[in-house]
């Protein structure tokens, strides 16, 4: 029996399959081991009994036989429970299979381990539920893997296994993947089916997987991606993703380095380490820097707002009676957009969205290539409920039961208030971006490719204060071959490490 689980990536665990050097029934034995000794608490469920009938009968010249893999919990699994990672739905069990999980499962041969951690309906880019507790990176215990793909970049980085999935909706692969060391990739809108039941609202959502390496995200997408008539946004594949690596030409290419896109402040170190990545990838690969200017509006506040509205539907007739039992945060965004989402809201979110799908396209108009941060800065507390530094009115809220529900009282005020001053909404809203910048630019960094829907890459980079940094690649839509052939070039001029180092550990070993 092997001792550890497999500390390389995905598509060698394959070849060692094929090999005889390691069988499916020993890595799963060693997986499950791992993460029964884990403190990361990477995972939510995880189901033994089917994962080894799985691996006994692995087929391994699928893409992914035999290869043990965890599913973000909030896709459905039939038969496993179906949470949403929030206590709401505590107790129900999924009665389908997500269909991209079921390709993955038939046609790509993985073996389902179990459930990963994610935040509250996918709707922060934080790791700590009240259903779950905290996630940790396995970098350094205590601080946070982001979100919303949590548990699933903490159980690749931390070595539990080499394959997870994720998803994409504002920045929830790759902003795990900036703050673990994984290379995160979300395709072009449409790339990989989100049915079934998939709302049309936002379409913003893509589904991936947290990667060790370029060729198990291409071959992520070679098995999953493609057309379903259950999901009309859905693109043709034609499953040459991996076999297509290091084919696209970049000499000549040119590349904007906007390191704070968006207008995010970023921590000490990370735009140098950013531009230094940037400037590697340039000189590697004949690409050429041009400067350039992108001005995007902020509409993080009324897209957030809008797309409440699935959540909404998805709670039903439980709303608002199971406010408590929601994330405080979730719970008072929801109250947020009943008092402030109304016709005048939706129409400046639509001229905020058509002014920043002008800014992208006519920033292709003139580069290849648009590079920036993928987070703010390294990693911060693990039991942080929001990733900004304007924190002080939302713990008073989170911590003070008097605080919270004066506050719901002010938001039912001001949605009465509404009703006379229909303009007050986007009055408010522009106040609070300048009173609190920080709060409504919350993953601004990697929204934007979200809401235009153009591929985009967290590729790791120089670490700061020894954590991991993510450095963002930007291609226009339907440029994934193009953006897979970016990312290669960087791991095969600077390759990262496959899994977590920790702080401490490194520490030690200096002493």
């Amino acid at each position: 029996m092997a001792d550890t689980p497999w500390q390389d990536d995905a598509c060698s665990l394959v070849d060692a399959f094929r090999a005889g050097d390691r069988s499916p029934v020993e890595e799963l034995d060693a997986t499950l081991a791992a993460i029964e000794a884990s403190d990361l608490n990477a995972f939510s469920h995880v189901d033994p009994e089917r994962a080894r009938a799985a691996a006994k009968q692995a087929d391994l010249s699928l893409p992914f036989g035999g290869v043990p893999t965890a599913i973000k919990e909030l896709e459905c699994v039939e038969g496993w429970p179906d949470t949403g990672g929030s206590l709401v739905f505590k107790d129900q069990i999924a009665d389908h299979t997500s269909h991209h999980i079921a390709r993955l499962l038939a046609e790509g041969g993985a073996v389902p381990v179990g459930l990963t951690t994610s935040s509250e309906f996918g709707g922060l880019n934080v790791s700590v539920t009240k259903l779950n507790g905290i996630t940790h990176n396995p970098w350094q215990h205590g601080r946070t893997v982001g979100g919303s793909s949590a548990g699933s970049s903490a159980a690749v980085a931390g070595g539990l296994l080499s394959l997870a999935t994720g998803g994409d909706g504002g920045g929830s692969i790759r902003i795990p993947a900036g703050y673990t060391g994984l290379l995160g990739f979300k395709g072009t809108f449409g790339r990989i089916s989100r049915a079934p039941h998939a709302f049309m609202r936002p379409n913003t959502v893509v589904n991936g997987n947290l990667s060790r390496s370029v060729r198990d995200a291409a071959r992520y997408f070679d098995v999953t991606a493609g057309v379903d008539r259950y999901d009309p946004s859905t693109l043709p594949s034609d499953g040459t993703w991996e076999r297509g690596l290091g084919t696209q030409e970049l000499k000549g290419r040119t590349i904007a380095i906007v390191p704070n896109l968006g207008g995010v402040t970023l921590e000490p170190g990370v735009e140098e380490s950013v531009r230094a990545g940037a400037e590697a990838l340039a000189a590697d690969t004949g690409m050429r820097i041009v400067d350039l200017s992108i001005e995007l509006p902020n509409l993080a506040a009324q897209w957030m707002m809008g797309n409440l509205a699935t959540l909404v539907a998805v709670l039903g007739d439980r709303w608002p009676r199971c406010a408590d039992e929601l994330t405080d945060e979730v719970a008072l965004g929801v109250f947020l957009a009943q008092a402030m989402y109304n016709l005048n809201t939706a129409a400046v979110a639509e001229e905020l969205r058509v002014q920043a799908n002008e800014a992208m396209a006519a920033a292709f108009d003139q580069v290849d290539f648009v590079i920036a941060a993928t987070n703010p800065g390294p990693a911060f507390a693990a039991d942080a409920v929001t990733s900004n530094s304007e924190t002080d009115l939302l713990d008073l809220v989170r911590t003070s039961p008097v605080t919270k529900y004066a506050a719901r009282g002010a938001l039912f005020t001001a949605r009465v208030a509404t009703a006379f001053a229909p303009k007050l909404p986007n009055a408010l809203i522009d106040f609070a971006a300048k009173r609190f910048p920080d709060m409504v630019t919350m993953g601004a960094l990697t929204i934007i490719s979200n809401v235009y829907g153009n591929p985009a890459v967290s590729i790791p980079v120089e670490p700061v204060k020894g954590l991991p940094i993510g450095m963002q690649v930007l291609a226009p839509h339907h440029e994934d071959a193009l953006l897979f052939d970016v990312a290669l070039a960087v791991e095969r001029e600077r390759p990262w490490p496959m899994v977590a180092t920790p702080v401490a550990a490194r520490a030690a070993a200096t002493a």
